[in-house]
């Protein structure tokens, strides 16, 4: 099959192509609901999924609510999420967000992007996450793995973030916006590395620009005994 040419028929092959491979792919972010959603996607900034589903049972157990949460202490909710790295930043945020919640929008997590990115703590990236995951509304997050796959694949060549959303939206459905930002992630974290790409296992090989140009590493002859 041809290579497809131009961003926009590259982005319809991604999506075919991403669609099959990961046809089931969810949220990685354990939550009940939008407010322990948009709590999460806070405290992920520079930490692991799996370490975030690791703290949130103790601090939703703690702070079920936004009005809990935004007369917490903020000592109680440092020591709660610590181990997810720049816990101050994190338990300043995470009482902000519930504070602006209790006071702007009777304690609910709003729908709009405009309202969300007004509340401390939260960026396009999270307010989208919030919106496509929760309420089913068009949202394309862009991370550290959407941004990577994009540009090695040849969907943009921006690097900010705001203008790879702008872009990728363009080409994806709104919809599709949600699953193809978590499919792309999901093939970030299983294939397309950082450093270490897979190319020679990838499905994306007959679209992408750059496969194959990731030299793979030689292996290291084992030291005699």
């Amino acid at each position: 099959m041809a290579r497809p040419r131009g961003a926009a028929q590259r982005a319809a092959s991604v999506q075919n192509i991403l669609n099959n491979q990961y046809p089931d792919v969810q949220c990685a972010l354990d939550h009940r609901n939008a407010f322990e959603l948009l709590a999460a996607t806070i405290l992920s900034a520079q930490c692991t999924d799996a370490r975030v589903n690791m703290v949130t049972p103790a601090l939703f157990a703690a702070f079920p609510t936004p009005y809990d949460l935004a007369i917490a202490d903020s000592d109680r909710v440092e020591t709660l999420v610590k181990s997810t790295g720049f816990y101050r930043n994190k338990a300043k945020s995470l009482i902000g967000m519930a504070q602006a919640l209790v006071a702007r929008f009777d304690g609910e997590v709003p729908h709009d992007l405009e309202d969300l990115v007004t509340v401390p703590g939260v960026g396009r990236k999270t307010g989208n996450v919030v919106r496509a995951v929760v309420f089913d509304l068009p949202g394309l997050p862009v991370d550290t793995h959407v941004t990577r796959l994009s540009q090695r694949i040849g969907l943009t060549r921006e690097t900010d973030a705001v203008k790879i959303e702008h872009e990728l939206n363009a080409m994806v459905d709104p919809s599709e916006r949600g699953n193809f930002s978590l499919r792309l992630i999901e093939h970030g974290r299983q294939v397309c590395d950082a450093r270490k790409p897979r190319c020679d296992d990838c499905v994306l090989d007959g679209v992408c620009q750059s496969a194959g140009k990731f030299a793979v590493a030689p292996k290291s002859p084992k030291k005699k005994p």
